[in-house]
């Protein structure tokens, strides 16, 4: 029987244009937790996989790993149904990505199918979830401001196309609506919005409430609820970035927004426990921290002559604790940071930036000698305030007493009310640049 089923491929192969190969199929020996125990598969790191289920209905899969002959798979879905010995066909193909303009305006999970109703996705590119590595010494430098319609990181915390920022803060202290915002007023081509790991309840409201019709219409949503699976939400924060980087690498100026970071952290630690790799900084295996900046890394600027990237990530501190192990690696990987403050909030002061925790790394660098001088003065002021506020509060402090203080005391209320916003203000940087001054003077 084997020679006659060797004899049958060779004359396949004879009158075939590429070789043709048996498929190989597998079976389900075991589930553990989340992840598939299989043999039988002839199929290597990353591969996708089919999974029976039961009546005529099939799962996808990832392979997430192997141990002698045992594979380890990641489910896309839920595993209800699947029985002992379930047959797992290895997928051909490289799972390509629908793109192009007809992505604008939807809303898609993390394996590109649509979730807002409007029926299929018809394009004529395809892209796969793996992008080309680009060479460091090829990138375009970050010379260029990019106007993001808030004046307090326009003013105070410039950043440049093409730049790879982080929102930090804890639950409930706005980040979601000052991503909304920047999504509407930013000067970018294309925006593409990654929500990943949050509620379901708020990818419905950050898409019909803060995203809005019009900010729709310039972007594509890439969302994975935290109901979704690990693999999934992985999947989503991978399709996010590289719908970006084709968009780029038209030629085009894209906002990348990614809400959270530390979600999709959380869901590759999943994985590497349920395959057994051991946990190292407060829960997190290694592999977490090599994901990150394998993920970071793929935004910015293209080669000389093409298209931008600049990202926008979340990252939620535990507690507001700001050396969590993922914003401790967030923030050594990005080039600048914008931390929110829950006092600020609470205060009622919105957006809650706190500007002497916040840095962006490329202002020296494409912003004026004046506008630098400007901002550092604001942020010495402020600084100063808040060190002394405490003894200002009780009236221990004698006006005179240190010229520093008394004019930081004089224009506070003018620079606080300079670094509040409303929602639906827009000021672009030459106007908050107006504002700074006026609020200095």
């Amino acid at each position: 029987m084997t020679s006659e089923l060797v004899s049958r491929i060779s004359k396949l192969n004879s009158i075939s244009e590429s070789p043709v190969f048996p498929v190989m199929e597998g079976k389900v020996t075991r589930i553990v937790g989340l992840t598939m125990e299989a043999v039988g598969c002839h199929v290597a790191l990353g591969d996708r996989c089919s999974v029976y289920v039961k009546e005529g209905k099939w799962i996808e899969s990832e392979v997430v790993g192997f141990t002698d002959n045992l594979t380890y798979l990641m489910p896309t879905e839920t595993i209800d149904g699947i029985s002992p010995g379930a047959r797992v066909k290895p997928l051909t193909g490289d799972g390509m990505m629908p793109v192009g303009p007809e992505l604008l305006g939807r809303v898609v999970n993390g394996l590109g199918k649509p979730l807002d109703g409007k029926g299929p996705i018809k394009t004529k590119d395809t892209i796969g979830l793996q992008g080309g590595l680009i060479n460091p010494l090829k990138r375009q430098p970050i010379t260029e401001t990019l106007d993001v319609g808030i004046k307090a990181i326009n003013s105070l915390l410039s950043v440049g196309k093409g730049q790879r920022l982080g929102l930090f803060a804890g639950s409930g202290v706005g980040k979601s609506i000052l991503l909304g915002m920047m999504t509407r007023f930013t000067e970018a081509d294309i925006t593409i919005v990654g929500l990943i790991g949050e509620r379901g309840r708020e990818v419905k409201e950050f898409i019909e409430q803060i995203l809005g019709t019009e900010g729709l219409e310039r972007s594509v949503v890439v969302a994975s609820p935290a109901d979704d699976s690990a693999l999934m939400r992985l999947r989503a924060a991978t399709l996010t970035t590289r719908i970006a980087e084709y968009y780029r690498d038209q030629g085009k100026n894209v906002l990348l927004l990614m809400d959270s970071l530390t979600r999709y952290a959380q869901a590759q630690r999943e994985i590497a426990l349920s395959v057994g790799e051991p946990p190292a900084t407060k829960g997190y295996p290694p592999s977490v921290f090599s994901k990150l900046p394998q993920l970071i890394e793929r935004a910015g600027n293209g080669e000389q002559g093409g298209g931008s990237i600049t990202a926008f990530y979340t990252v939620l501190t535990e507690g507001d604790d700001q050396q969590d192990p993922i914003a401790d690696a967030s923030r050594a990987i990005l080039d600048g940071h914008i931390v929110l403050s829950r006092q600020l909030a609470e205060e009622g002061h919105y957006p809650a930036i706190d500007i002497e925790a916040s840095i962006s790394r490329v202002m020296p660098h494409i912003v004026s000698e004046a506008h630098l001088s400007g901002a550092l003065r604001v942020k010495q002021l402020y600084s100063k305030y808040q060190q002394n506020q405490d003894l200002i509060a009780v009236g221990a402090y004698s006006k005179g007493t240190d010229s520093e203080i008394d004019q930081a005391m004089e224009l506070m209320p003018e620079i606080k009310a300079f670094l509040q916003q409303s929602l639906q203000e827009k000021f672009t940087i030459e106007e908050s640049l107006e504002a700074l001054v006026k609020a200095m003077t």
